[in-house]
């Protein structure tokens, strides 16, 4: 070939040769990161104009790229940031049902209290007036206890009404034996006489049951809400492992690096990141189905048996019923008590006859239940039925909300991936990010939880040292569950026998439904009079009946405003 031919086909060859080489420069531009990077609100002084060799990064393909050092430090840190909010916000629901449902209910059962105390003093003052108010400290350590019960004090709900029941006892033993002057000790006596002779009949055992039922059920509730607002909050807050932070920049921007800024990682890649980077949240999610079921019995019980307004008319008839037998009953209920405590000493003063008012029916009658109040303790009644129907709308509406809590844990990872910010979605396969390149995920999708990581692709998980923290929220969450349950059979957790028999000493009743033990069943007691004096019997007989009448209308009046509050 002769020497000038040569000299002209050499240089176009490597013209040739040379302008793919041109194009190729062209298609490693930076320019797309250089703007999806400044999006981020990072300094454009870290990226390259067009790619560079990539042997100094750690986590992203050591290929051509756009990323530097510090750019892969940079959105390593924004990919753990935005994998904390993500969890954050799709954990929102959950979080806000708890927090928002637990200030409802504590509000609408204080309420609830309060006008339930309301009504009685209201009643009371206009009702008995004075002599309501020289006693009124019996009714407000009642309320007193029953708030601090429910706010969390060390109150024995059984032993608080049956005092409540004794110094009622005290006080109107006084009252229908006015001739008598009782001292302190003798009074004492004969409150423990209480459970013997029953005065009241069997409506302290039913409002025992009722209360302490109805209160238990209440203040577990609320604390299952504390609990579980505050597992959420905590497990909400996650601190991803340097294995997952790896993999978080991996999946989010080694796409930059490689100059696909626009191209989002693959469905099911994503999903392997996060089963990987939530393994220990996903194991909460066996205690957490358990606390929720436990919840939703205890509100059922707040529906149903506990239900203010179902147990309210047939308590009624019943409290109306045994004021009648306490009052049949009085003269036999006295000698029992001279008898075991001994003959009190006559009165110094005492007062031949009381007056009544001009309109006061001496005779006793049963109280209608269909016969309700019209005066200011109406609308107190009203108001208690206003509030307790809220109430049963917001135990609904928690209910609602709970149930779907249900599996929230182990199905962060596919909301989360489900996410258009996060995904190509699953109708995109061919063209995402899959780790190395775009192009189809292939390996397969891990099972959920941390044992199951340990042949995971993408997060180096190490199955053999589970999260401390989330430990401690499963061992929160098994401790209400029990308490909730306990509170279910109406049982009071805090204080029951340690002991490992099922029995305890606790406050709540223990029995299933309405089939609970008969040792408070009323037995009328006869016995002789208390004096054989005929005469002095008869001379007193008009005032004493007066006497003892205004004292059952008052008795009436306190007791039927007094359950109200206990259902």
């Amino acid at each position: 070939m002769p020497s000038w031919i040569r000299a002209v086909i050499l240089p176009l060859s490597g013209l040739l040769l040379s302008l793919p080489a041109a194009a190729d420069v062209k298609a490693r531009s930076c320019n797309e990161v250089r703007q999806a990077y400044g999006a981020k609100g990072f300094s454009l002084t870290d990226i390259p104009y067009q790619e560079i060799a990539g042997e100094h990064l750690r986590i992203c393909p050591q290929e051509y790229t756009c990323c530097t050092t510090e750019m892969e430090d940079k959105l390593s840190q924004q990919s753990k940031l935005e994998f904390e909010n993500l969890v954050e916000e799709t954990s929102h629901f959950v979080r806000t049902t708890f927090v928002s449902r637990h200030k409802k209910f504590d509000e609408f059962f204080r309420e609830l209290l309060e006008n339930a105390e309301k009504s009685l003093n209201d009643m009371f003052v206009r009702t008995y007036g004075m002599l309501y108010m020289q006693n009124s400290e019996v009714f407000q350590d009642l309320f007193t206890e029953l708030k601090r019960y429910y706010t969390g004090g060390n109150v024995n709900l059984e032993d608080m009404l049956n005092d409540f029941w004794a110094r009622l006892l005290e006080r109107m033993f006084q009252l229908i034996n006015p001739q008598y002057h009782f001292s302190e000790d003798y009074l004492e006596c004969v409150s423990k006489y209480t459970d013997q002779l029953k005065p009241f009949g069997d409506v302290p055992r039913k409002l025992k049951i009722q209360v302490t039922r109805a209160f238990i059920a209440a203040r577990t509730f609320v604390q299952g809400l504390t609990v579980g607002r505050e597992v959420a909050n905590r497990v909400s807050k996650v601190s991803p492992t340097p294995g997952c932070i790896r993999a978080l920049m991996k999946m989010l921007y080694c796409p930059y690096c490689r100059g696909l800024p626009t191209v989002r990682p693959c469905n099911n890649y994503c999903l392997n990141v996060m089963k990987g980077c939530l393994a220990n949240q996903a194991d909460l999610d066996t205690e957490w189905n358990l606390f929720i079921d436990a919840m939703l019995l205890v509100a059922e019980r707040l529906e149903g048996p506990f239900n203010i307004e179902s147990v309210m008319d047939p308590i009624d008839v019943k409290i109306s019923e045994a004021i009648m037998n306490m009052q049949e009953n009085s003269m036999q209920v006295s000698a029992k008590v001279f008898q075991g405590c001994g003959q009190p000493k006559p009165a110094p003063a005492l007062r031949s006859a009381r007056s009544a008012p001009e309109n006061f029916n001496p005779r006793f009658r049963p109280y209608n239940p269909e016969e309700r109040p019209t005066t200011a303790a109406g609308t107190s009644l009203d108001r208690l039925r206003t509030v307790w129907r809220t109430m049963q709308h917001s135990v609904t509406d928690i209910k609602e909300k709970l149930k779907l809590s249900k599996k929230v844990w182990s199905t962060l990872p596919y909301t989360i991936c489900k996410d258009e910010r996060v995904t190509a979605g699953t109708s995109n396969e061919e063209e995402c990010w899959n780790g190395h390149s775009k192009a189809r995920y292939l390996p397969e999708i891990m099972n959920d939880g941390l044992t199951n990581q340990i042949n995971n692709p993408e997060v180096e998980v190490d199955i053999t040292r589970p999260d401390t923290f989330i430990r401690q929220q499963i061992m929160a969450l098994r401790v209400m569950t029990n308490k909730l349950k306990n509170a279910y059979n109406g049982n009071d957790v805090n204080f029951q026998d340690t002991s490992d028999e099922s029995s305890g000493s606790g406050s709540g009743s223990g029995c299933m439904d309405d089939v609970c033990p008969t040792e408070f069943e009323f037995v009328t007691t006869e016995a002789p009079a208390v004096d054989p004096d005929r005469r002095e019997e008869e001379s007193s007989a008009a005032a004493a009946q007066g006497s003892y009448s205004l004292l059952s209308w008052s008795l009436v009046c306190m007791v039927l405003a007094l359950q109200r509050l206990y259902r």
